[in-house]
């Protein structure tokens, strides 16, 4: 596994005008205060150097905090992640890469 910086999100515009005014989502409040929580390097030493490529554990690891936050079931997680832009905006996910990691 080669640990991947996370890009710059272009939904962070859409995230703040979202909530302008309000209390932010949870996912949006651990990013802001917290950034990058669960970076890809701490996981390097658990994935060998061959193999097929896989998901960014450090979003995976995230994505499951949030599930046991909401109480959700694996696939209400997973349209979470497709279609809130709180949890795209903390998973540093631009709205199309979301999309298309959805249906992979």
């Amino acid at each position: 596994m080669e640990p991947q910086p996370w890009p710059a999100p272009e939904v962070a515009r859409a995230v703040r005008a979202k909530n302008y005014g309000r209390q932010v989502p949870l996912p949006v409040a651990v990013r802001d205060r917290l950034g990058e929580l669960f970076p890809d390097a701490e996981f390097a030493d658990a994935f060998g150097p061959t193999g097929p490529a896989g998901r960014s554990p450090g979003r995976l690891a995230l994505i499951t905090v949030f599930q046991m936050t909401e109480n959700l079931t694996d696939r209400q997680a997973a349209e979470a992640v497709r279609d809130r832009l709180s949890w795209m905006y903390a998973l540093r996910l631009p709205r199309d890469a979301a999309r298309a990691a959805a249906h992979a």
